[in-house]
């Protein structure tokens, strides 16, 4: 759903990042696309070379774009234009370039996973590192990937190894997120505290022995049905409230027969068994 789980009451995640920079995209939906990719793993910097409708040109490209940012207009506002990708990193210190495909360069060949503890550090140490991203249909061409310190690839499936340009970006500034601490926006909450021995052995007491009463072990096998039973339960490393919970089905079970048939024979009613 367009927006769900975003909190606009928590404070946006900022610092030095890694600059995101797109060669002659196409389509201001992907621009767009992109730049809530972006948001969505605290890289705000974006620039742009040479766009082919231009930006922002007209209500049509800007309106696409904004739309399609679902509200990371902030980093569409703050793009850059450039006429080429030289341009484009001339300030930068380290350059990423990705594509799908060998291009027989010597270069170190590197997932996002691999490269941004990598990138981390240069930019913890002051150098400004940027990732070239290609145009939709051919990428990046052999002279821009030949500006790189390094190319960017994916572990994708070989026989379909295209990406969409905002899921590039998306996969870059999750593993750009992790590798600098990033958490996810909640955990597990649970206030109850793990069920004491005391209370899972009386629940342990309690359902063999009601089990038993009603003929569940054969014989013979009570002891290693027991302790199959227990391990069973033991598994569930369960809460306070959980034992609590499990006990209370257990009696339900149990008592709501029993009850069920005394109000039947006070009733007068044949007893079902």
């Amino acid at each position: 759903m367009t927006g769900s789980g975003t909190d606009r009451t928590r404070p946006a995640i900022e610092g030095a990042a890694p600059v995101v920079i797109l060669v002659e995209p196409q389509l201001a939906e992907n621009i767009g696309m992109c730049a809530r990719a972006m948001a969505n793993f605290g890289l705000s910097e974006m620039r742009l070379v040479a766009p082919r409708d231009g930006w922002p040109s007209g209500g049509g490209l800007k309106k696409g774009a904004t739309a399609a940012a679902s509200g990371a207009t902030h980093i569409l506002e703050n793009a850059r234009l450039y006429a080429s990708a030289s341009e484009a990193i001339a300030d930068l210190n380290h350059v990423l370039a990705t594509t799908a495909r060998e291009r027989g360069q010597m270069k170190r060949v590197l997932t996002p996973a691999e490269a941004m503890p990598e990138t981390a550090a240069r930019i913890g140490g002051g150098e400004r590192v940027g990732i070239l991203f290609g145009r939709e249909r051919i990428g990046l061409t052999n002279e821009e990937i030949s500006f790189a310190d390094a190319i960017l690839t994916f572990p994708v499936n070989p026989a379909f190894a295209s990406l969409n340009l905002a899921q590039a970006v998306l996969l870059s500034g999750y593993e750009w997120f992790k590798a600098t601490g990033g958490e996810p926006p909640f955990r597990e909450s649970n206030p109850s505290p793990p069920a004491k021995r005391e209370m899972v052995l009386s629940m342990f007491d309690y359902l063999e022995g009601e089990l038993d009463a009603c003929g569940f072990f054969p014989p013979g096998k009570k002891p290693i049905m027991t302790a199959n039973l227990r391990d069973i339960l033991h598994r569930l490393a369960m809460t306070e409230q959980e034992a609590r919970t499990l006990r209370g089905v257990f009696k339900s079970l149990v008592e709501g027969p029993r009850k069920a048939r005394l109000l039947a024979r006070q009733a007068g009613e044949p007893d079902e068994g």
